[in-house]
């Protein structure tokens, strides 16, 4: 009796589209959720090799929970590339100014640094609110389990 491995092909894939609603979520717990849902780690037909992951829309990024004192303490870092150029803003601003970045950063941490983790970060839709533009796609609502709301 001879077995046969399933390797997945291009054509075989299929994309699901998944809503998450961020508000009153912790933001690591849900980006786990995501970035798992974005490599599609859940899918029978995974493998590290292909890019066999799902769309994300996250709407209520604004509206998302850090535990602690993660607002006032949580220091983001970036740099021109000139000397002395190295900027930093704390959560609370980060979110304040621009509500998708904590989010995308956060998942972005979780995915691998190749191009499939480029490509996986490209299906990642953030908006500040609860209005998103992808109702045609009909996204199936991803629940997270043993979170706040």
């Amino acid at each position: 009796m001879s077995t046969r491995t399933h390797s997945v092909r291009a054509a075989d894939i299929v994309r699901a589209w998944w809503l998450v609603d961020l508000e009153g979520k912790t933001l690591g717990r849900a980006a786990t959720k995501i970035a798992g849902a974005l490599l599609g780690k859940g899918k029978p037909a995974y493998a590290p090799h292909l890019e066999v992951g799902d769309n994300v829309i996250v709407v209520n990024a604004e509206k998302v929970h850090v535990t602690g004192n993660k607002l006032a303490d949580k220091i983001y870092y970036r740099h021109s590339g000139y000397p002395g150029g190295l900027k930093e803003t704390n959560l609370d601003t980060l979110l304040a100014k621009f509500p998708d970045r904590p989010i995308t950063k956060a998942v972005k941490g979780m995915l691998p640094k190749t191009k499939l983790g480029r490509h996986a970060l490209g299906r990642l839709h953030v908006y500040a609110g609860p209005d998103h533009p992808h109702e045609a796609q009909g996204p199936k609502v991803m629940k997270l389990d043993g979170d706040r709301g």
